[in-house]
């Protein structure tokens, strides 16, 4: 006798993404991890706890240096979750999956069917959610806390302070002093600035470049600067 389900049970399946710290190393891979070393070293936990891509992308090694690298990162306390931009050829079991560009999906749901001969369910739902191009934090960010929006810009009505974080796709705008980590412009927009009342800050970063606290000119300290991006050059200036 054919049994038809008319009242399946279903899950919720999610399509998310997750912003990831990315590497692309370049050659000689000696040199590139001395200069990786140098970044963890001057500041303490930046890829502790963090998901990290390798960015292969133009970076002309082989399967045994791949694997080599990765090793190498791997007694760094660096875990590479997934590789971006290889090669097929170089890639092989036991190594991190093959990514690409991940992209926003909406929720979907999939009918789950209990043992049957026919199946009939419903057509899949598709939720639609509106942009969001920027988020207000009306508090301080405590040491240890991250903040992450890679849609937009991020405002912080308050501090930031020493090991914490804001990781921002658009530009950081933080009304307090600045005593952890600013990173704009995470997805990759060169033109995303960073904006702080009072400038303390262990690291800034934009589009991938970054300043350590130690690189900057001593006359901004303490002071209301704005940072830019020009070339491969983090430029500053006090805000008047």
């Amino acid at each position: 006798m054919t049994k038809v389900l008319t009242d399946a049970r279903s899950i919720r399946i999610k399509g998310r993404s997750f912003l990831a710290v990315m590497l692309s190393p370049d050659l000689p891979i000696d040199d590139w991890l001395i200069r990786l070393d140098d970044l963890a070293a001057r500041s303490a936990g930046f890829f502790l706890g963090r998901p990290v891509v390798l960015d292969l992308t133009d970076l002309s090694i082989d399967r045994s240096q791949l694997k080599d690298l990765i090793g190498e990162l791997a007694r760094r306390n660096v875990s590479i979750m997934g590789i971006e931009g290889g090669r097929p050829s170089i890639l092989g079991p036991g190594m991190p999956p093959a990514l690409k560009g991940g992209r926003p999906v909406s929720d979907f749901e999939v009918p789950v069917a209990e043992p049957a001969v026919e199946v009939r369910s419903r057509p899949a739902a598709i939720e639609t959610r509106p942009a969001i191009q920027s988020i207000v934090i009306r508090e301080p960010v405590r040491s240890g806390q991250s903040v992450i929006f890679p849609e937009g810009d991020v405002t912080v009505i308050g501090s930031v302070a020493s090991g914490a974080e804001i990781i921002a796709g658009g530009s950081v705008h933080i009304y307090g002093s600045l005593r952890g980590r600013a990173m704009a412009g995470s997805v990759g927009n060169a033109s995303a600035r960073i904006f702080c009342r009072k400038l303390e800050a262990e690291l800034v970063a934009i589009d991938g470049i970054y300043k350590m606290a130690e690189d900057m000119a001593p006359n901004l300290r303490g002071q209301a600067v704005q940072l830019w991006l020009e070339g491969d050059a983090i430029m500053a200036e006090k805000l008047i």
